[in-house]
């Protein structure tokens, strides 16, 4: 297992460092697409009635693939109906996804409910919304800041994940939230938002960077505020997964990833964080 994890590892490292180095940002936008869809196959895949049916488990998420790469086309090319959709999106879509997540994601992890019934409307529907929005954010960002902006906000996830993981092994006793994931820490959520903080204090000393906005935009009393609310943003992506993967009576939500599960239980904490962080940045306001 700790072999197939490395190797997958390594591979998903090299393409995602091939799409960066290339001179088109076409490839990396079309990486984030297609880890969009992926997800969002296997969240509904959670979510759907049993058995969910194929035809929207797959239907939609190739639907939603083929629109985020026509609306790389638009984007890429100039188009006005592009930059028009890259407004609505930014300035309508991602604000009422953020408050889903900050309000709707947050009260099921509270309530803890794993025993309620897999299926939902809602959740399958949000999904879609979910992906489209957080990968909207993160082109738009690579087309229009770069590639160091985009990689230094995932690497704030990335750095709570670890964070969390190691702490949580080493001082965690009290459960954070045992109905939904028996296996995290109150200690490593401390950890993790530590870890977040830590990150934004560190990369936001290098321009180009994802903290080094949020210090221009408004300094300190910007920069570590909003680097402990994505932390615990993140920590509840990861609870939500866990709890439509505890209702649906699974351990990952799909195989796709030799030794890792699935494109969603790697990016689980990426989905709520992206829109999030661009609402921390105002540029909606």
């Amino acid at each position: 297992m700790l072999g197939q994890r490395i190797v997958t590892a390594i591979v998903l490292l090299a393409i995602l460092a091939g799409a960066l180095a290339a001179p088109n940002p076409w490839w990396f936008v079309a990486l984030l697409a297609l880890g969009a869809a992926c997800a969002n196959w296997e969240w509904l895949r959670l979510t759907l009635p049993r058995p969910p049916s194929k035809a929207v488990a797959v239907g939609v998420p190739v639907v939603l693939f083929g629109l985020m790469l026509g609306l790389t086309h638009l984007w890429l090319g100039g188009a006005t109906a592009g930059a028009q959709v890259a407004v609505w999106l930014l300035q309508g879509l991602v604000p009422v996804v953020a408050l889903v997540w900050l309000v709707g994601a947050w009260t099921a992890v509270y309530r803890g409910r794993s025993d309620a019934p897999p299926a939902s409307l809602g959740w399958s529907v949000f999904s879609v919304l979910a992906v489209f929005a957080a990968w909207s954010v993160l082109a738009l960002w690579f087309m229009t800041r770069g590639g160091l902006y985009v990689i230094s906000l995932l690497a704030l996830v990335w750095i709570a994940d670890i964070a969390a993981y190691f702490a949580g092994r080493a001082f965690g006793k009290r459960k954070l939230a045992p109905k939904v994931s028996p296996g995290k820490t109150i200690a490593g959520a401390v950890a993790g938002v530590g870890g977040a903080v830590l990150w934004i204090v560190i990369s936001g000393q290098y321009q180009g960077t994802y903290a080094a906005d949020l210090f221009a935009r408004g300094s300190w009393l910007l920069a570590l505020p909003a680097g402990v609310i994505l932390g615990v943003v993140s920590i509840v992506g990861d609870l939500f997964e866990s709890l439509l993967k505890r209702r649906a009576g699974v351990k990952d939500s799909s195989a796709l990833l030799p030794g890792h599960g699935g494109v969603y239980d790697r990016i689980d904490a990426i989905l709520p964080v992206a829109p999030i962080a661009l609402l921390l940045t105002g540029v909606l306001f």
